[in-house]
């Protein structure tokens, strides 16, 4: 990559608000990778990974117009460990190679700064050695979880698990270059923030 490219990981946890700052930095000017478009875009009907999850996981989890059945694999991706393995297995390779490519188009447009929004960055590991930054989108568990039943109408049991599933406050935290605790912040506060921190990043 081009050394004068600032190469952002945004992360956070489920209902922090980092797809609203990811939206911000793109309104900047960034580039974006979003590794959960990727994905979805991957379990669609006629993604890349239908036939060998079909394979792996029998015909029950496609739906009838041929994309995965997204609930029903998180719900059996939650209640097993192994079968989140064997389906981060098939999906993560697959969201690298798509990464890869849309990183070489933004650096080909002229991007200065590239936000690669992961919301797993902490837990992967393999992301950090790519990244110049890591920006962390923290919030109380509480507000997660508000945010997330009011958004997704999931029941409060799903949502403290899927918080369970990642990284804690603590490791995130951690790995942060940059933090912006979004508990109580106006959507106005939150965007003068992110377009403070877009300074920094040669926006």
């Amino acid at each position: 990559m081009h050394p004068l490219v600032q190469r952002i990981g945004l992360t956070g946890g489920i209902g922090s608000g980092k797809s609203t700052v990811a939206r911000v930095l793109v309104k900047c000017g960034a580039g974006l990778i979003d590794a959960d478009a990727i994905s979805r875009q991957l379990t669609a009907s006629g993604g890349a990974a239908i036939g060998e999850l079909a394979k792996q996981f029998g015909p029950q989890i496609i739906t009838a117009d041929g994309a995965m059945d997204r609930d029903r694999m998180r719900q059996l991706a939650f209640s097993d460990p192994a079968i989140k393995g064997q389906l981060e297995a098939i999906i993560h390779p697959l969201v690298s190679q798509e990464a890869t490519r849309q990183t070489s188009a933004a650096v080909q447009a002229g991007r200065a700064c590239i936000v690669f929004d992961i919301p797993l960055l902490v837990e992967s590991r393999r992301w950090r050695c790519q990244l110049d930054r890591v920006l962390v989108i923290d919030c109380t568990e509480e507000t997660q979880i508000a945010r997330v039943m009011a958004r997704n109408a999931m029941s409060r049991e799903m949502v403290v698990k899927i918080i369970a599933g990642q990284a804690t406050r603590a490791q995130r935290l951690a790995a942060a270059d940059a933090c912006i605790c979004n508990d109580t912040l106006s959507l106005q506060a939150l965007e003068r923030q992110v377009r403070e921190l877009a300074c920094s990043f040669g926006l």
